[in-house]
């Protein structure tokens, strides 16, 4: 459907013109003589684009856009205007006005920058949405746990949002950090800026450099054109490194730097670049083990603890499970049109003893599973799989298995390979053809499994 058009001019015989014209083309129209009666207009139905002469009796489209600036900033406004009057559209221009069409009119000119004009409101109506949902999506009211240890994180994360302080997440795998860091730019000042996110686990030093900085044309073989870093497309916003404990300590001097002076260079380049971004780290690695072992710069490491963030595994905040479990049902009811309503107390009895060593990430996958497989509204002990649903365990030993005779050796095997595979996962930042290496399996057998437990 084409937007609405309201278009303003005190000549009949333009307003007619217009009219035709643009409906012609299939967009919807509405007319007014002049800026007062322009205004009454848009009160009660709100246009796409406005379209005005500068000239009118008791209200001009100076005027007009005056008006429209103030009380509708967003509504983009085409001035029209004779050859005598250019210094105003150069002023309408100053205050707001999105072009100006010079007279005589030219037609295609006047479609041409409607439709530009509408397209690129269009595309802003359509980031301001996205950019909603993504603050609801992330509003601390959304975020799940009851649990004392998780509240007082959900409290940390709201008051830091609010700062620019760096801030360093750390957690195992699959506990939640990006969703943390996810959760701290959406509720920051920064929200309508950048949020760039770089996995440094999965990227070689010297690719990594590149994506962190950039490089310019020539800096190395298939450098064939300029390329802008993640930091530069960051500025103002908020950069997100992952998997920070990973990166050489070549790296890590370079981005101290940054950290300290706020600027860069490309790589092969001589410019100097300035940036403002603020800096999101996290990891699953022990840094103050790395200092002492010379893995990890003690310079860099205070650079990024300002603010440490600790996310506690799944298994210290069981009381979580059935709050993540019900939240993920129902999310995968909607992608997958599934109606369950229900899961039987000993499913979910079962689905918090086990230890998940993958944490919210092998929850969330579990539930998918069974959401997609199970052939009723309820969710039965039957529907777990064996590796959950036979794991026993101690108060004491929190979360570490116990050997149960009675479940018969396929199912201990079964329950030991999974949670080897899971740990070698950990272990190589979760790239499958670096873990079936480490494992020495092929990559089809590597694959199999994961599919077979369910693992992502």
């Amino acid at each position: 459907m084409k937007p609405k058009i309201l278009i303003v001019d005190d000549e009949k015989d333009t307003l007619e013109m217009m009219q035709d014209l643009f409906e012609s083309k299939g967009y919807e129209t509405e007319a007014a003589v002049n800026g007062l009666e322009a205004l009454n207009i848009i009160r009660n139905q709100e246009p796409d684009i406005v379209l005005t002469d500068i000239r009118m009796p008791e209200m001009d489209g100076m005027q007009l856009l005056q008006e429209l600036t103030k009380d509708y900033p967003n509504l983009p406004v085409l001035m029209v205007t004779a050859h005598g009057t250019i210094s105003a559209a150069v002023d309408a221009m100053k205050m707001g006005a999105r072009d100006y069409i010079m007279k005589p009119l030219n037609l295609d000119e006047i479609l041409a920058k409607v439709e530009r004009i509408t397209q690129l409101s269009t595309l802003i109506k359509e980031n301001e949405y996205l950019l909603t949902k993504l603050q609801q999506t992330y509003d601390f009211t959304n975020m799940i746990g009851k649990t004392d240890k998780i509240q007082e994180l959900f409290s940390l994360v709201k008051d830091v949002a609010a700062t620019n302080t760096t801030v360093l997440i750390r957690g195992e795998s699959g506990t939640g950090k990006e969703l943390i860091a996810n959760a701290i730019h959406y509720n920051s000042q920064r929200v309508k800026k950048p949020f760039i996110k770089v996995n440094c686990g999965v990227l070689a030093e010297s690719l990594l450099e590149s994506e962190l900085f950039g490089h310019v044309r020539g800096a190395f073989t298939g450098a064939i054109k300029d390329k802008i870093g993640r930091f530069e497309m960051a500025n103002g916003g908020t950069l997100f490194l992952d998997e920070i404990g990973d990166i050489s300590l070549n790296m890590q001097l370079k981005l101290l730097r940054v950290l300290q002076e706020g600027e860069f260079e490309r790589v092969g380049g001589t410019e100097t670049i300035k940036v403002d971004v603020r800096i999101i780290a996290a990891t699953n690695k022990n840094l103050e083990l790395a200092m002492e072992e010379g893995k990890f710069r003690h310079d860099l490491y205070y650079r990024l603890n300002v603010i440490p963030i600790e996310v506690p595994p799944l298994r210290e905040r069981k009381e979580d499970i059935k709050y993540l479990v019900n939240h993920f049902v129902e999310k995968f009811n909607k992608i997958y049109g599934k109606h369950i309503h229900e899961v039987e107390n000993s499913a979910m009895k079962a689905i918090e003893n086990y230890p998940y060593p993958g944490n919210i990430r092998e929850l969330e996958n579990l539930i998918e599973r069974i959401v997609v497989l199970s052939k009723s509204n309820i969710i039965k002990i039957t529907d777990l799989p064996d590796y959950v649903r036979n794991v026993t365990f101690t108060e004491v030993e929190a979360g570490t298995p116990q050997i149960d005779l009675d479940r018969g050796l396929s199912s201990l095997v079964e329950e030991y390979e999974r949670n080897l595979i899971i740990k070698a996962l950990e272990r190589n930042n979760y790239n499958k053809f670096q873990t079936a290496k480490m494992l020495n399996m092929n990559r089809s057998t590597f694959m199999s499994k994961l599919k077979k437990y369910c693992i992502n």
